[in-house]
């Protein structure tokens, strides 16, 4: 499926390179090439849930007051709190490249998480007020077994970056 959008998208640059496309018309077949279902898809966008389906997250904000929304099957928990706009930054864009989506997971559910791989442990090292049920949220997919989970944002986040090392 990439190589033919990208594929795609080489001929529209060729065409746009030579002079062979007008603007509006490279725009607009561009925008309907479908990566724009692949940005939405991977950055934030949340699948709705099926009538009778649905699982619940709750999160409990840095003030203490606590949102609970209802969630599809699958949904990461960084798109959860992007998709309705909580605090939480996901820098990375969901990679397991960061900590920003650090969260701090209730004991109660704690054991219903898949244990974390390398990747996710290296970067909870570099996260902000780690905890012993710490967990990165674009690293926890909803399922039945998550059902109700409850997970706090940390007070602060912290973005690692190069130059912090220089």
């Amino acid at each position: 499926m990439i190589r033919g959008i990208l594929t795609r998208h080489t001929g529209l640059l060729n065409q746009v390179r030579f002079g062979a496309a007008p603007f509006a018309r490279i725009s607009n077949t561009l925008l309907s090439a479908g990566t724009n279902t692949a940005w939405k898809r991977y950055h934030g966008h949340l699948h709705k849930p099926k009538a009778g389906e649905e699982l619940h997250v709750t999160f409990i904000l840095k003030d203490g007051t606590q949102k609970t929304f209802e969630v599809a099957e699958g949904d990461s928990l960084l798109d959860i709190a992007q998709g309705h706009n909580l605090d939480m930054e996901g820098a990375c864009g969901g990679s397991c490249a960061c900590s920003t989506c650090h969260v701090i997971v209730d004991p109660d559910y704690y054991d219903a998480l898949e244990e974390p791989d390398d990747d996710e442990n290296d970067m909870l090292d570099l996260a902000y007020g780690l905890t012993e049920t710490s967990r990165l949220g674009c690293c926890i997919k909803m399922d039945k077994d998550k059902d109700g989970i409850r997970v706090a944002l940390p007070s602060m986040t912290r973005n690692v970056s190069s130059t912090d090392f220089e």
